[in-house]
């Protein structure tokens, strides 16, 4: 016993602070991307030429929707100006869909929703339909000891009976439409739908493709979205935040 306690001191507190406090973001990851308006050159156009989901357009203004970005960062290598690159700031979650459209003004980050949710704490069914499994991954990665998503009273649930509202991944092939359809409607009212991923909000690197339905966002109401390819835990661990009135602040 006195081994084991030895131990558990020795390897300290290893859940993250957030959002107490700052959490701790690898310098890699591309977060949220800073449009610079005054050093695009309109007629140039390499940024949405590179941009392999049409994510880009260059009018009046330069701007990049989140929903369709995979974050791949070709913008910003093939602009020649530094109109673009990309943040460390992983903060992304929008509750509105045009929200993730970004040019002239920065990002307008989630809130809690005006309808009433279940006081602070919601339990959510996850749906991976037909994704790649990377969004999936980093949503498990949430109940590890590092995020320990139910100490905020989040938990995630087997059954769409027992839950409050979907975590939704992946376009919505045609193989899983049914069954993402019955899923939702099995989960009592009122319920929340999250989008996670760019193919759940706007069917990603498939978008338009035949046998998927470009995500979720056309087939049930969405109340959160959380853009990434995958996004990164804290990503989705703060748009939860903010879904439960946990982070109220821009």
């Amino acid at each position: 016993m006195l081994k084991v306690i030895a131990a558990r001191l020795q390897q300290g507190f290893r859940t993250v602070a957030y959002p107490d406090g700052p959490p701790t973001i690898p310098d890699r990851l591309r977060g949220l991307p800073l449009i610079h308006q005054d050093l695009c050159r309109k007629d140039c156009r390499r940024c949405a030429e590179a941009c392999p989901t049409e994510a880009i357009t260059v009018d009046n203004d330069l701007t990049i929707d989140l929903g369709r970005c995979l974050f791949c960062g070709a913008c910003a290598e093939n602009c020649p100006t530094g109109a673009v690159h990309f943040s460390n700031d992983p903060r992304l979650a929008v509750s509105r869909r045009e929200d993730l459209i970004i040019g002239k003004t920065g990002i307008k980050l989630a809130s809690e929703p005006e309808r009433q949710i279940f006081g602070q704490s919601i339990q959510l069914r996850q749906v991976s339909a037909g994704g790649c499994n990377g969004c999936e991954v980093d949503i498990n990665v949430l109940t590890t000891v590092v995020f320990d998503l139910s100490r905020f009273g989040i938990k995630i649930v087997a059954s769409p009976r027992h839950s409050d509202g979907l975590l939704i991944t992946g376009p919505v092939t045609q193989n899983m439409k049914s069954a993402t359809l019955d899923t939702f409607a099995a989960v009592p009212t009122p319920k929340l739908v999250i989008a996670v991923g760019t193919c759940a909000i706007s069917g990603g690197i498939f978008r338009d493709h035949a046998e998927q339905n470009n995500g979720a966002t056309g087939l049930m109401p969405v109340d959160l979205f959380i853009p990434g390819c995958p996004p990164h835990p804290i990503t989705i661990l703060d748009g939860l935040l903010r879904l439960i009135g946990r982070i109220k602040e821009p």
